[in-house]
């Protein structure tokens, strides 16, 4: 015989109802294990945010020793051993599409797992929301001082949360610009009072983004502001195990003391009691038990709210919990549940991953840190000499991206052709300084001129390494 289970939408009506209004989501406090693990990884999260650009990596003399350092005015990435030039953006490009490729690994997985556990507005808010709490007090009175009149009490509270709130934002802020200069020097900077309008400027607007992020837009920014939940019709996968309702278990809904009674009779109740503890929670304001809501973040807090009122009650937890959407049809089935982690779509996502991890480590340990490269003159490609001899010439550049200077010496193969370089009648090698460049302008004489494609090689005088480049040798 099929369940037949009915819902009453009423309420999630009414709350977006309210929502559209302009009346701000206040969730209730919760304790719980995935409240424990919330907690965890803000403190290690905010933790790497606010340490990494203070850590030191020694580079040699003639480079910056902070660890990580996004250096545009020189054009240079720094992360510990990894030196980024604009010439290596490949490498960040990699990164960028093997991090889009390990989040929707995650989404096959668990959904939006990162939105509700690590995401930077999710963390920030929960800082936010903590000093709030701490201030005002929890979802009830802070719902009773909405309509309250301003008397000093009031006002002492707001003036409190709001400079707390902004003396984070300006440490998040500050923080950020940290990234992009020498750490403890402008620090420094701060404390003599003589730090640039530039750097002031951007803290300012990084400052006041956190501000209104976190202490206003909220949820706004996880429903409306962000793209990520609106691609989750396209990617939304009824085997991830995201949180859900198993409404086969909680409906009817009814009275604890109500469906006792039913059940001493022998008639069938819900778990589920309507105590609305999975709502009053839920840092966005839906309701987990009208089914998938693309608004939904992942972040278990229903779970843990849930659970206590079940153990209370003396009923099993879980009735709402992570599980896959199939499994909850499976159960208004009576099927048992099966656990589809690992399937194609899994399976091809991991493997994807590993083959673009591999390729950025290769890449990587393949680099050098030299290039060489060769531009043929275009007017005229050219030139036929009186004695009846072709010349073609190239500007040959050499970039040195190490901490020391290097000398090259340059030669070609591939033509029959006499090499020359301007200024340099001895062909010495070519003087490259560290963290620089030096072009040269050559020349190739050929007196039996075919066209060919020529090579360029240049070697380091300690031969450890040799840079090459081809170009083409024109006959006409």
């Amino acid at each position: 015989m099929a369940l037949t289970i009915e819902i009453d939408h009423a309420k999630t009506r009414a709350r977006a109802a309210a929502a559209a209004s302009g009346q701000p989501v206040m969730p209730q406090a919760v304790k719980g294990r995935i409240r424990r693990i919330k907690w965890i990884i803000l403190l290690l999260t905010l933790s790497v945010y606010y340490v990494t650009p203070f850590l030191r990596w020694d580079r040699g003399s003639n480079a910056p020793d902070q660890a990580l350092l996004l250096d545009f005015a020189n054009g240079r990435l720094y992360f510990f051993f990894v030196e980024i030039w604009p010439q290596d953006l490949y490498l960040v490009t990699g990164l960028l599409v093997l991090a889009s490729t390990i989040l929707i690994l995650i989404n096959a997985l668990a959904g939006r797992l990162w939105c509700g556990f690590a995401c930077p507005q999710t963390v920030w808010t929960d800082l936010f929301l903590l000093v709030e709490r701490l201030i005002e007090g929890d979802r009830r009175q802070r719902l009773k001082n909405l309509g309250a009149p301003i008397d000093a009490k009031r006002t002492l509270q707001i003036v409190a949360k709001h400079s707390v709130w902004l003396l984070i934002s300006l440490a998040t802020g500050g923080t950020l610009i940290f990234y992009f200069t020498d750490a403890p020097e402008l620090l420094r900077s701060f404390a003599r009072g003589d730090v640039s309008a530039n750097a002031l400027g951007w803290i300012v607007v990084f400052a006041g983004t956190t501000y209104g992020l976190a202490g206003f837009a909220r949820e706004q920014v996880c429903t409306f502001m962000c793209p990520w939940p609106r691609l989750q019709g396209a990617i939304w996968d009824p085997e991830a195990f995201t949180v859900n309702y198993r409404d086969y278990r909680g409906e009817q809904r009814m009275s604890a003391k109500k469906a006792d009674e039913l059940r001493l009779q022998g008639k069938p109740a819900g778990d589920c009691v309507d105590c609305n503890q999975c709502v009053v929670v839920c840092p966005i304001g839906i309701d987990i038990r009208e089914g998938p809501n693309f608004a939904c973040i992942n972040c278990g807090l229903c779970v843990d709210a849930c659970d206590g009122v079940m153990s209370k009650l003396g009923r099993p937890r879980g009735l709402i919990d992570y599980e896959s959407w199939n499994n909850i049809e499976r159960g208004r089935r009576a099927e048992p549940p099966i656990s589809r982690l690992v399937r194609p779509k899994t399976v091809g996502l991991t493997a994807a991953c590993l083959m673009l991890t591999a390729t950025i480590v290769f890449s990587f340990m393949t680099k050098t840190n030299a290039t060489l490269s060769v531009q043929h003159d275009r007017d005229p490609l050219a030139v036929r000499l009186s004695d009846g001899s072709v010349r073609n010439a190239y500007t040959v550049k050499l970039l040195n991206k190490s901490s020391v200077a290097h000398s090259y010496t340059l030669s070609v193969s591939g033509v029959d052709a006499q090499m020359a370089i301007v200024g340099n009648e001895s062909l010495a090698p070519i003087e490259v300084p560290p963290d620089g460049s030096e072009a040269v302008r050559v020349t190739l004489t050929a007196t039996n001129p075919r066209e060919a494609d020529v090579v360029f090689t240049a070697r380091d005088e300690s031969g450890t390494t040799v840079l090459s480049a081809k170009d083409r040798f024109i006959e006409r």
